[in-house]
């Protein structure tokens, strides 16, 4: 009898092939006292064990084909980058000399205070690096326990096998796909961890969020992936096993037309122009966007310039990381979105006060931009600076009010007057936006766009806080819906109001990258899509293969539709 199993999405593909149990954990720690001499040997012991790791995952790097994408590598250099930072090297070593412990207690120590506050952030892509410090720091933690679980990929022959494991790090999926794995399955993780955008960038299918994953499935037995739809199959009959042969034949040949569309506009079949742009997070993302055939960087997250570290980015080292995008650009726009973390102290790794009990309604975005005057005023600086090297737009996140928006703008004239007094070049005409993610934005969108040059709707937060859930919340998220009639009013006040005042209205949030919404999303009058560079060619079919004016009159019938059911039928309707 079958067994059907289902997790999260996160790379699509049909994959086919035998299980490989991985197993293996977090390295149990416990804690001994040292003796005063016994320290300082401690200490080398645990910074030769971060050397070790850091060498480790060089290693791993080198195996990386040359013609593979640059993106692969960069994730590795991420947590090479993470062994160099002081709060995984200096932090534990202190805490070895101040309270006579050994490495591996002093680790976890330092683990739980990151973790802390990786957990309070509210910004979903941020809360998923909780994962890559799990990563580093087990990493450590394996070498000083001599248990480095990575030899098992190494010396077992894991072609066509599908792997199973509580979870993976972007060091194992390297490996696993030079071996020529045929997907992978997690009981841990989420679609925007790093492994994911990994399994995503390299093609392999891949689902996570499977609890019990490794007890439902068995070493040797066949079972099938069905990336797109989230599911796994087990014990299917040779009928069930041929489709899926079917299935996966077909989709090489859907990514063969896909890849064609590279250099290829994105235009209506009635000639309406529509702009596909990518959301990055790094500077190394723009290799994948320069794949994509991306219009330009819709929306780039700046927050890794102040997390993470012990102190945020300077002037100048912000405007060398705008500077760098800019180039690989070649005159295509680049919309930098000001500093978007949650509560007050979040980018802080040391700070152990209270954090905001709701920070998802606390100090976020641009309240603390507006509380920290000089920050953002420094950050505005080296934007404008930057935008004298190529097309820079600036976007402003969590607009709620006009006086928000007022303030920010008067910050902004303050920092060009401060860059004409020192005589620095910046485009004296740089377009302002604003983040419409709340739904007191949308409904005040037709007075914000008086004084904007665009706005971004970024679906991911209206939805959470029009619909009152958290789509990370096990409990609730599966009331998260792009389609509910309040969220699609408000992208529709949105749009028509950036239309009355002759402004373009973007779309930033997951709901832009979603192939089901985007003949809805064009029906209703959306010209400016910003995702994930791996979606933007699948979009850009669809777009092509479009007319916006067979797509207005059923675009308003799923609008003023209010039951969930009637809407999901005419949104499948819609999409043929």
């Amino acid at each position: 009898m079958a067994l059907i199993i289902t997790g999260i999405d996160v790379s699509k593909g049909i994959a086919i092939g035998n299980v490989h149990l991985l197993k293996r954990g977090a390295p149990e720690v416990f804690e001994h006292k040292l003796k005063k001499n016994e320290i300082k040997q401690e200490v080398e012991r645990f910074q030769n064990a971060v050397d070790e790791a850091s060498n480790h995952l060089r290693s791993i790097r080198d195996t990386i084909p040359q013609d593979t994408s640059m993106d692969v590598a960069a994730f590795i250099d991420s947590h090479i980058l993470m062994l160099k930072d002081s709060m995984l090297r200096k932090a534990p070593a202190g805490i070895i000399r101040k309270q006579r412990c050994n490495a591996e207690w002093a680790l976890k120590i330092q683990h739980d205070k990151l973790i802390s506050v990786f957990e309070q952030m509210e910004d979903d892509y941020l809360r998923t690096r909780i994962n890559d410090v799990e990563h580093v720091i087990n990493l450590i933690q394996q070498i000083l326990k001599d248990q480095l679980y990575t030899v098992q990929i190494d010396t077992q022959p894991l072609k066509g096998r599908i792997i199973v494991a509580d979870d993976l790090t972007p060091a194992d999926t390297v490996l696993m796909q030079t071996q020529n794995i045929a997907g992978f399955i997690t009981e841990l993780g989420g679609p925007l961890s790093h492994t994911a955008i990994l399994a995503r960038s390299l093609g392999i299918p891949a689902i996570v969020g499977i609890q019990g994953a490794r007890s439902l499935l068995h070493q040797e037995e066949q079972i099938i992936i069905d990336g797109a739809n989230g599911m796994v199959l087990a014990g299917a009959d040779q009928k069930t096993v041929k489709t899926y042969q079917q299935r996966q034949r077909k989709e090489k040949e859907a990514r063969r037309k896909l890849r064609a569309l590279r250099g290829v506009s994105a235009r209506t079949r009635d000639g309406t122009r529509i702009s596909l742009q990518a959301n990055i997070e790094l500077a190394e993302d723009m290799i994948v966007l320069r794949q994509s055939g991306a219009d330009g960087v819709g929306l780039y997250r700046t927050e890794f310039l102040y997390i993470d570290r012990e102190k945020p980015a300077d002037e100048d080292e912000q405007l060398n990381a705008y500077r760098k995008i800019i180039r690989v650009l070649k005159g295509k726009p680049l919309t930098i979105r000001t500093l978007d973390l949650g509560a007050e102290k979040e980018f802080d790794p040391n700070f152990q006060g209270p954090l905001t009990q709701n920070p998802a309604l606390g100090l976020r975005a641009i309240r603390r931009s507006l509380k920290d005057i000089d920050l953002f005023k420094q950050q505005l600086r080296a934007i404008l600076r930057a935008s004298s090297s190529g097309p820079v737009r600036i976007l402003l996140p969590m607009i709620t009010s006009h006086t928000e928006l007022v303030q920010s703008l008067a910050i902004l004239e303050r920092a060009k007057e401060e860059l004409e007094g020192e005589q620095y070049l910046y485009d004296q005409n740089i377009p302002v936006g604003a983040m419409i993610e709340v739904p007191a934005a949308a409904l005040s969108a037709h007075i914000f766009a008086k004084q904007l040059n665009f706005m971004s709707i970024g679906t991911n937060d209206l939805i959470q806080y029009t619909l009152a859930i958290d789509r990370i919340d096990d409990q609730v998220n599966y009331l998260y819906d792009p389609l509910h009639p309040s969220v699609l009013k408000l992208v529709d006040l949105t749009l028509r109001a950036g239309w009355r005042a002759g402004i373009p209205v973007a779309m930033c949030g997951e709901m832009a990258g979603d192939p089901r919404y985007t003949k809805l999303l064009l029906g209703l009058g959306l010209q400016e899509f910003s995702t994930h560079p791996s979606n933007l060619l699948e979009i850009k079919q669809i777009i092509n293969r479009s007319s916006i004016s067979e797509l207005e009159k059923p675009a308003r019938k799923i609008l003023n539709t209010t039951r969930p059911t009637r809407i999901d039928s005419l949104v499948d309707a819609l999409n043929g």
